[in-house]
């Protein structure tokens, strides 16, 4: 990995990458949202857990179903996005360890131990979101990372208990074991109704060299 970025590249991943509330008038494909994922899996987690779990919203009627969860700041710019990514995370994503780490049984890591496996879960989702951002930023979409919302009622809606209700319930867990982590708003961003850039902290004042 001797290779270093272009300048274009950065400017189009950090530097002139903003987050945006408003959206023209452009669908998203869904072979770009697959793109997009298939990108993204790539980026390093904790014995390759992947524990981030997506559902992509992309038609009014699942919108409409997230719209009781968001924060009236929120409820805009989300009806307008293309699409809605819910950002979640499988709280036993351990059971799928002998197919990703099938090298040690990493599964047993977890099995005993609820909290590390929480812990595991939220923190490696949320570098997964990151992956995200990043891969959709890639391939010229805008994002609009999102808090803002009720965890529990995006839960309740989208990741209930029930098996047969539940998206990513698998048959062997009783109860649901997926969990909103945050919501990301794709499309392709107006630049006209962008607002001023926030400042960022220098180098000496977020970083120190020991």
């Amino acid at each position: 990995m001797n290779k270093r970025l272009s300048e274009e590249g950065m400017d189009l991943l950090f530097r002139e990458a903003r987050t945006h509330n408003a959206w023209l008038n452009q669908p998203v494909s869904d072979e770009t949202l697959r793109q997009l994922y298939d990108l993204m899996k790539w980026g390093p987690t904790s014995a390759n857990c992947s524990p981030a779990r997506i559902l992509f919203l992309r038609t009014p009627e699942a919108k409409q179903r997230l719209l009781p969860a968001l924060a009236p700041g929120n409820v805009e710019k989300t009806m307008a996005a293309p699409v809605t990514a819910i950002i979640a995370f499988d709280i036993k994503f351990y059971e799928l360890l002998p197919k990703l780490f099938p090298h040690a049984d990493a599964r047993s890591w977890f099995t005993d131990t609820p909290e590390l496996a929480l812990t595991t879960a939220r923190r490696n989702s949320s570098l997964q979101g990151a992956y995200f951002i990043i891969a959709a930023r890639s391939l010229g979409l805008d994002c609009g990372p999102m808090s803002g919302f009720d965890n529990s009622k995006v839960d309740h809606e989208f990741f209930p208990a029930d098996p047969k209700a539940n998206t990513f319930q698998l048959e062997y867990f009783p109860d649901s074991h997926v969990k909103t982590n945050f919501l990301c708003n794709l499309g392709y961003g107006d630049p006209a109704k962008l607002f001023p850039r926030s400042p960022r902290l220098d180098f000496d004042e977020a970083c120190k060299l020991l």
